[in-house]
């Protein structure tokens, strides 16, 4: 393979603020890892509130946002990037803003003819002392990934989730409620205008939790996921529609429910900034269709650099 990284010098920004720190860490190793092995000049960045003096100090020649959650995600770390001139990987503050936000994400993708859950936005007080929706449902942070503050109320509960009354609640004032959608769960990587498959995900702990996500043995993965060819075409078009519709860059994943009884395909969230851990469904999809974890982590490098580099960076 040659090595168009050669001597090129790349920032990787790992850890930050968010709750999702610990991911993001493993992510940023993995992937600062690959770019040394492509003969990169890596620096890695564990990325703080003074991260614009950091970056001015190392003068990169691109970013390599390895950051989940919010700062790193949501936009901010993006604007920082924007007026430091630096180019970076993913996408924009835009589409990572907008993405980043539950409910405004929900409406831009159900104005694209994208099948989105119902639900709406509710204070955390009240869905803390009653119950919002008819059981059951499903209470996530409006702006958090990861399963991070997810709760899941079955059918007959007496009670709502009382930890949202918790003082040291930390996801917001304000969550995301939504039905409950039965089925398998699925996930789509794009990667550029491409939806690479359908992977199908098997939660050991029974709930597709933070643990089931990042923990050792948590999970299933399936590729590609045991469903009718109809509906992983669907899958796919909705995940390459949902990353134009959002105005996303680079490599995206989309989650989705599948309720293989009403045949009804439901689209929960885009990732901006897809997991690159060992257990991460990104590159295990991208892997499939013969593009190596290095090779991935060096288009998605090239792909930031070639958007915003050459030109000067103008998302």
């Amino acid at each position: 393979m040659s090595l168009p990284l050669a001597g090129r010098h790349v920032a990787v920004l790992m850890g930050g603020l968010s709750a999702e720190r610990e991911v993001s860490l493993v992510s940023g190793a993995a992937c600062a890892d690959a770019l040394e092995r492509l003969g990169a000049r890596v620096s890695r960045v564990d990325a703080g509130r003074d991260l614009a003096a950091v970056l001015t100090g190392l003068r990169p020649d691109v970013c390599f946002n390895a950051l989940h959650g919010a700062w790193g995600e949501d936009g901010c770390v993006q604007g920082v990037l924007e007026t430091l001139g630096l180019p970076y990987t993913h996408s924009g503050v835009l589409a990572s803003a907008l993405a980043m936000d539950k409910a405004k994400a929900k409406a831009v993708l159900s104005a694209a003819g994208v099948k989105v859950p119902g639900g709406g936005l509710f204070s955390r007080f009240d869905a803390g002392r009653r119950h919002v929706l008819p059981p059951p449902y499903v209470v996530k942070p409006n702006a958090e990934g990861s399963s991070v503050g997810v709760f899941r109320i079955f059918e007959g509960a007496n009670s709502p989730p009382e930890a949202l009354l918790d003082p040291s609640w930390a996801f917001g004032d304000e969550v995301m409620v939504e039905p409950y959608v039965r089925g398998l769960e699925l996930a789509v990587t794009v990667m550029g205008d491409r939806a690479l498959m359908v992977t199908e995900i098997e939660a050991t702990t029974g709930f597709y939790d933070y643990e089931a996500k990042y923990g050792e043995g948590g999970s299933r993965h399936i590729l590609p996921a045991r469903i009718p060819e109809t509906v992983a075409k669907a899958a796919k078009r909705q995940a390459a529609l949902a990353h134009a519709a959002l105005g996303c860059s680079g490599l995206t994943r989309s989650d989705f429910r599948y309720d293989d009884i009403n045949d009804l395909l439901v689209l929960l969230e885009v990732n901006t900034q897809p997991g690159m851990t060992p257990t991460s469904l990104a590159p295990e999809q991208a892997a499939h269709n013969g593009c190596g974890f290095d090779e991935l982590v060096l288009w998605i490098t090239e792909n930031g650099y070639a958007r915003s580099g050459a030109q000067g960076s103008t998302r």
